[in-house]
C-alpha cells in the first residue's frame, strides 16, 4: 500500500468517529506522515548503494527484472579467463557435456565413442580422417576438414546401441537442405551447427574464440568484466527478465531461422549476431507450428517431433507463462545427468506443494495412480514423456508439460504415456482405466 493510499484510508475511517475523536486522529495521521516520511528518506542512500552495486532486492526479483545489456565495447576472452575468480564454477562447468560437446580426438582420443577398431560398411571413413568428435550422450557424429570449413561424415554412433547408423540430412527434413547440395561434403558444419557449438564463430573469418559452450555463450563477451569485474558489466541470465533470461538458453535449444538469411551468402540456422542480454526475437523466428499437422519438426498437438526443439515446446507450457526459466530446473554448471541438481520427483515437488495451487491434493501415488516410487510414479513419466527423436529409436524428453491424452493418439497418432509405458496395452484400455480416476477431471485425459 503507497502512503497515499495509507492516508486515504485513515481520512475515510476518521470521518465515521465524533468530531472530536477527528481531531486527534488528524494529529495521530500528520505525525504518521511524518514518520513514514523521515524513514522514506533515510533509506534512499542505502537504495543507490545497492543499485550501485546491482544487488538491490528489486533486481533479484523477477517482476522487477534486470534491463541489462551486453556492452558494445566488451570483446570475448575464452572461459579460461574465468577460472581465476569462479573455480568452483569453472570446474562445474568444466565437467558439463556443453563444456564438451566438441573435442579434436588428437587432443582427447578418450572422447571417441564410436569403434575404429573393425571395418564397418556403415562408416566409410577412418578415425584419422576426423577432425572432431561431436555428442557424447545420445549419439556421437563425426567432422572433417577440408579447406577452412568443417563437413560431416557419413556415419554416427548410436551410443545407447553401440552400432554405426548412417548419418544424411534428407530431403524434407530440416528448412536449410534445399539451399545445399545433396551430399554431407556440400553441407558445411558453420552455417549448419558451429554456431551453437562455438562462442563468437565469426561468419567472415570462421574463426571462434573457443569451441563448445563456454561461459560467454551465456553471459557475453566478457573482457570488461574480467578486467574490472562488477555485476554491471557482465551478462548474469539469472537477473535477466524471464523472456530474455530463456531467450539465453533457447538460443540454441530452438529450431528456427535467422530473421535475415542469407547472410554472406549463406543460409545459418543459428541466431547469428546474437548475443545474451538482447532479445532474441529481434534475431530469430521460431519455426512455424500448424495444429493438427504431423511432419518432421512436430507432431498434431504442436508438441515437438525431433531432439533441439526444448525451446519451441516450452514457450507453449504453462511453466514460461508463469515466468520460469530453463535454469530454475537445469543447473547449468553441474555435470548431473540433464544438469539437474536432484533427481526422482524431488525437482518437481520442490514447487509443486501442497500449499501451491498447482501443487498436489494428495500423495503421489493418489495423484498418478501407480505405487510410490514405480516408473509410473514419476513425474515425467506423464508430464515429459520421452517422444522427441535425436537417433533413430532414442528419444528425449517433450518440454510443454501437457498430459497427452490416449484420445489424442487415437486421433492424430501422438504417442502418449499411457500406452508408450504399457506397450501390451490399448488406447481404449488406457480410456477405460483413466475413466476410474476419480481424483482426476476427466475433460483434462480426454474424455
Amino acid at each position: 500500500m503507497t502512503f497515499q493510499q495509507i492516508v486515504a484510508r485513515f481520512k475515510h475511517n476518521a470521518y465515521k468517529l465524533h468530531a472530536s475523536h477527528r481531531v486527534a486522529l488528524t494529529l495521530v495521521v500528520g505525525s504518521l506522515a511524518v514518520v513514514i516520511l523521515c524513514i522514506a528518506a533515510s533509506s534512499i542512500p542505502d537504495v543507490h548503494a545497492a543499485n550501485k552495486l546491482g544487488d538491490s532486492a528489486q533486481e533479484k526479483s523477477q517482476g522487477a527484472a534486470s534491463q541489462q545489456k551486453p556492452n558494445e565495447n566488451a570483446h570475448f576472452v575464452g572461459s579460461e579467463s574465468c577460472k581465476s575468480c569462479h573455480q568452483d564454477t569453472y570446474n562445474g562447468w568444466k565437467r558439463t557435456r556443453m563444456a564438451n560437446v566438441v573435442q579434436d580426438p588428437k587432443v582427447h582420443p578418450e572422447a571417441v565413442l564410436g569403434d575404429f577398431s573393425h571395418a564397418d560398411p556403415a562408416r566409410p571413413f577412418d578415425l584419422d580422417q576426423v577432425a572432431f568428435v561431436y555428442g557424447s550422450r545420445f549419439k556421437q557424429r563425426y567432422f572433417t576438414k577440408r579447406g577452412d570449413d568443417y563437413f560431416p561424415l557419413q556415419a554416427q554412433w548410436d551410443v545407447k546401441k553401440g552400432k554405426w547408423l548412417p548419418y544424411h540430412v534428407e530431403a524434407g527434413a530440416d528448412w536449410w537442405v534445399p539451399f545445399y547440395g545433396p551430399t554431407n561434403f556440400d553441407r558445411p558444419t558453420g552455417p549448419t551447427c558451429d554456431g551453437c557449438h562455438s562462442v563468437n564463430y565469426d561468419v567472415q573469418t570462421k574463426h571462434v574464440t573457443e569451441w563448445n559452450v563456454g561461459c560467454e555463450k551465456c553471459h557475453g563477451p566478457g573482457s570488461l568484466h574480467v578486467a574490472h569485474p562488477t555485476r554491471k558489466n557482465i551478462v548474469n541470465p539469472e537477473t535477466l527478465d524471464y523472456v530474455r533470461g530463456n531467450d539465453t538458453c533457447i538460443q540454441c535449444h530452438s529450431q528456427g531461422q535467422p530473421l535475415s538469411n542469407p547472410i554472406a551468402g549463406k543460409y545459418y540456422d543459428w541466431p547469428v549476431g546474437f548475443l545474451p542480454g538482447e532479445r532474441l526475437a529481434d534475431y530469430w523466428k521460431l519455426e512455424e507450428l500448424k495444429p493438427g499437422t504431423t511432419n518432421f519438426l512436430q507432431y498434431a498437438d504442436l508438441t515437438a517431433h525431433k531432439n533441439r526443439m526444448q525451446g519451441n515446446d516450452f514457450v507453449q507450457s504453462n511453466m514460461y507463462h508463469r515466468q520460469l526459466r530453463c535454469f530454475d530446473c537445469h543447473e547449468v554448471h553441474t555435470d548431473a545427468v540433464s544438469n539437474l541438481p536432484v533427481s526422482g520427483n524431488k525437482l518437481c515437488l520442490s514447487c509443486h506443494t501442497k500449499e501451491n495451487a498447482a501443487g498436489l491434493k494428495g500423495t503421489v501415488s493418489e495423484h498418478t495412480h501407480h505405487a510410490e516410487g514405480s516408473a509410473g510414479s514419476q513425474c515425467t513419466a506423464c508430464h515429459m514423456p520421452r517422444i522427441e527423436q535425436t537417433i533413430k529409436d532414442n528419444f528425449v524428453a517433450a518440454h510443454t508439460f501437457r498430459f497427452i491424452t490416449p484420445t489424442e493418439t487415437e486421433q492424430s497418432g501422438i504417442p502418449n504415456p499411457c500406452t508408450s509405458c504399457h506397450a501390451d496395452k490399448t488406447t481404449k484400455w488406457a480410456n477405460s482405466e483413466l475413466r476410474n480416476w476419480s481424483s482426476t477431471s476427466p475433460w483434462r485425459v480426454g474424455q
